[in-house]
């Protein structure tokens, strides 16, 4: 008997295809300064972590912002979490931390035309999530239907 590859491996259209491969970024040709490589994989795993992800997109939505209105701002993120997760940015040249002279001292935090940029790069993610949101449900739905049977 010979197994159903059709619910191993899905058949796509050339349209579901070129759709895919548009997301696609072209790595550039010739040899990669490993600096680069080290930076890009630096910065992948740290982006890729939650909490730099949420504050990258409060302080996209509302900067400048207080530690205090950032905390609430991103739920779940505990002081220590949200206080590692600013100093890294910060020292990435991502965030840019202003304090006030004043009693009680003011912090205020804000993206850097840099941390700006890199938002704009994590939109594409948005986009990808609109386009595909059906296509991920019901993928989805397949998948813990398969498992509950099994």
């Amino acid at each position: 008997m010979t197994p159903d590859t059709t619910s191993i491996r899905p058949r796509f259209t050339d349209a579901e295809i070129a759709r895919a491969r548009s997301y696609a970024i072209e790595r550039p040709s010739g040899p990669i300064d490993p600096r680069l490589a080290a930076l890009v994989h630096e910065l992948i795993g740290r982006v890729a972590d939650k909490w730099t992800m949420l504050v990258l997109e409060v302080l996209t939505e509302h900067a400048p912002v207080r530690f205090s209105r950032l905390a609430d701002q991103v739920a779940g993120i505990s002081q220590k979490m949200l206080t590692q997760t600013l100093r890294q940015m910060e020292r990435d040249g991502l965030v840019t931390r202003t304090v006030f002279a004043q009693v009680p001292p003011r912090v205020e935090y804000e993206l850097t035309p840099l941390g700006l940029t890199l938002g704009g790069a994590f939109c594409g993610v948005w986009v990808w999530a609109s386009d595909n949101l059906k296509a991920v449900e019901k993928a989805r739905q397949a998948f813990d239907a398969k498992t509950a049977k099994g």
